[in-house]
């Protein structure tokens, strides 16, 4: 059986007697073409399943309509909410999301950006690995004229917009509702030194202590390399059998934080009356464990909408040029890990 010809424009203006041209601009209901005509073109479209050559006409303006985005991980509940946003946008403005993971590793991330500029993306969205510093394979994009746009974990040494979130002052905020909860002896289980997010929290959790004039030790700072729940609990272990162990701690993630707590209540330590614990992400899991832990929200959809906006209007301007930030406010969430009285706030 012969396949059916696919129907073309050429086919609809012969066959309702019109141009091509008026064709094309009637199935885009042009202004200067009258609605009857839209509606005949429309009608005979949608009878005989019309398709659009949409490879032409993304051919002839140069563009493939497609974006990239590339995260650490896929499966994170932070991350997955910046993806849906991403993708809530970039269909908004009829574009589609190519999504990739570096598993925060450089080498991974540099594959996953070479294999996003070989299918001809008309641009990147990146959130960068904890390994990545330089990121040339990243200004590859500017090179060849494709607008790149930097997310959450970001490089100051790449020339490209930034969408973030205020992760000093979210810190600063979790840390001093743990002072005004009575925990005095506050210690941090933070990030990489070399990952920026992870600095502006901890410089956070020491303006809070400072401004409150408590006690802030060295060895109450402990840092994570892979930013592991198993972690939190090593970590928790070695502040809780020190010599001057803590009566709260801000972790870095709720992943961290859930870690910290698993050790706590393995231990016997009550939590929040003898140990406060606050997180940060919010992940879903921080309202369903038990006690809820309180968390810091990043408004991860919103930062993906955002930093989709940003690179579309960067491609359509065609400006590689860009280095706005865009700063967004996080939200403190109290639950029963930190809140020593028994009213909601």
């Amino acid at each position: 059986m012969n396949e059916k010809k696919k129907l073309t424009l050429k086919d609809i203006g012969r066959e309702l007697g019109i141009s091509v041209s008026t064709v094309s601009r009637a199935l885009k209901e042009h202004p200067d073409i009258a609605q009857e005509t839209i509606k005949l073109v429309k009608d005979y479209a949608e009878s005989n399943n019309y398709v659009p050559n949409l490879l032409a006409v993304n051919f002839r303006k140069n563009r493939t309509f497609n974006i990239g985005l590339i995260v650490p991980e896929l499966v994170h509940h932070f991350f997955s909410t910046v993806i849906s946003g991403a993708i809530s946008e970039a269909n908004n403005q009829g574009y589609n999301l190519m999504v990739s993971q570096s598993n925060d590793i450089l080498k991974d991330e540099v594959l996953a950006s070479r294999a996003m500029l070989n299918s001809s993306v008309d641009g990147l969205l990146i959130s960068i690995s904890n390994e990545t510093h330089e990121g040339k394979h990243i200004l590859e994009f500017l090179e060849k004229g494709k607008p790149v746009v930097q997310f959450d974990k970001i490089t100051e040494k790449l020339p490209t917009p930034k969408v973030i979130v205020d992760d000093k002052d979210g810190a600063s905020a979790a840390v001093k509702h743990l002072i005004e909860e009575g925990f005095t002896k506050i210690a941090h289980i933070r990030g990489r030194e070399d990952v920026k997010n992870a600095s502006e929290r901890c410089e956070g959790y020491k303006n809070a202590l400072k401004v409150a004039g408590l006690e802030n030790h060295d060895y109450w700072i402990k840092t994570c390399i892979k930013i592991s729940e198993q972690e939190g609990y090593d970590f928790t272990k070695e502040l809780m059998e020190g010599e001057n162990p803590p009566n709260g701690i801000f972790c870095i993630t709720d992943l961290v934080a859930l870690g910290s707590m698993r050790y706590l209540k393995e231990n016997g330590y009550a939590i929040p009356k003898e140990v406060g614990i606050m997180g940060f992400s919010n992940w879903m899991l921080s309202s369903v464990v038990s006690p809820r832990l309180s968390s810091v929200e990043q408004h991860g959809f919103q930062m993906g909408v955002e930093s989709t906006k940003l690179l579309l209007e960067m491609i359509k301007k065609q400006d590689v040029e860009s280095i706005q930030t865009v700063e967004l406010k996080t939200e403190l969430i109290v639950r029963e890990s930190s809140r020593m009285s028994n009213s909601e706030m």
